[in-house]
């Protein structure tokens, strides 16, 4: 037992001498695992003879004991020390001055969608959604478009192989108004968004690939005047109150009568001319927004509508030049080619109060 005592003073004075964790980690080896001197002490009890062994276990447990007390203390106090020397080494300084991550944007043209489709949303109506690769019959032959009509052609449409199977990329988001009005029951009020596909040249005034929003209302009685009120709500709502709007006749397939609808100059206010000349305009006063009209009775049949009973109205605008007229950005090209300062820059949009 005097070797045991002995033992447990060079632990105690090891562990007391330990300056770090990983000293005190070496101690406990050498002092308090296994192999050291106090459990080898404790295993040779059974070697004692009976009428020893019991003193001997009580001894040797207390002296055991007195040492993982003191080692159990100063690992305490060691982690102590480690803890506050990390928390003064990781330290920073919230009053030096850092470079903020630039701040992502939603895409204009989908924060345009959205704020459009909001604006009907708010009015009772529904958002509708179809297929990009859409029936060449949806596309063209259900909207009263002839045939030989020249939007068919290789020069304008883009068709998919093969040729046979009479498909296409819409033109056009009006096939969702057909697969509507053949699904459900009226009365009917829908917009429809999305992307649609031209053979159109890539230049600062057109994509080939673009976004258009359409509207339909079919229901008992709705004529021009109808939508007239929507067309002139929708554009308070985007450019703000007292802007003017104008209908100009013209011919679609698919409405009758129909007509282009034009937005005042948001940037001359129409105040343009030879001495006032407007780029934006081209010294018109009027900026083309989009077409609409009364939808065509023989659109309505194609979908099995009884057209004594029902009427309705329909429009359509491009969705990227909406953006162009709410932000004042000149090319379109900027909508498609990635630059990270785009989005932030005129993504942003806010509905006009």
């Amino acid at each position: 037992m005097e070797s045991v005592e002995d033992r447990a003073r060079e632990a105690l004075a090891a562990i007391a001498a330990a300056s770090s964790l990983a000293e005190l980690a070496d101690v406990k080896a050498a002092h308090i695992g296994e192999r050291s001197p106090i459990a080898l002490a404790n295993r040779a009890i059974g070697a004692l003879p009976p009428e020893q062994r019991k003193a001997a276990g009580l001894e040797i447990g207390q002296v055991r004991a007195r040492v993982s007390e003191a080692f159990a203390a100063r690992e305490a106090e060691l982690a102590s020390v480690a803890l506050d020397e990390r928390l003064r080494s990781e330290a920073v300084d919230v009053t030096l001055p850092v470079t903020a991550q630039p701040m992502g944007a939603i895409h204009p043209v989908t924060a345009m969608i959205h704020k459009m489709c909001d604006i009907f949303i708010a009015m009772g109506w529904e958002v509708a959604d179809g297929p990009e690769a859409e029936a060449e019959w949806l596309n063209f032959d259900a909207l009263n478009f002839t045939p030989d009509h020249p939007a068919r052609f290789l020069s304008d449409t883009l068709f998919l192989d093969p040729p046979e199977h009479h498909k296409l990329l819409r033109t056009q988001t009006s096939p969702v108004q057909m697969r509507t009005l053949l699904t459900r029951d009226l009365p009917l009020y829908i917009v429809s968004p999305g992307k649609v596909y031209r053979a159109d040249e890539y230049d600062a005034t057109h994509l080939p690939v673009f976004h258009q929003l359409e509207g339909l209302a079919v229901d008992k009685g709705l004529g021009m005047a109808d939508l007239r009120g929507t067309l002139d709500h929708l554009a308070r709502s985007l450019f703000g109150e007292g802007i003017e709007t104008r209908l100009r006749p013209h011919y679609f397939p698919f409405t009758e009568p129909s007509a282009e609808i034009d937005v005042r100059c948001f940037v001359c206010k129409g105040e343009c001319g030879p001495d006032r000349p407007c780029r934006t305009c081209k010294s018109e006063g009027w900026i083309e927004w989009g077409g609409c009209g009364v939808v065509n009775p023989r659109v309505l049949a194609a979908a099995g509508i009884d057209t004594d009973v029902w009427s309705g109205f329909a429009f359509g605008m491009g969705i990227d030049r909406t953006v162009m007229f709410s932000t004042g950005a000149r090319d379109l090209r900027d909508f498609v080619e990635g630059d990270m300062r785009f989005a932030p820059l005129f993504g942003r949009l806010e509905v006009a109060a």
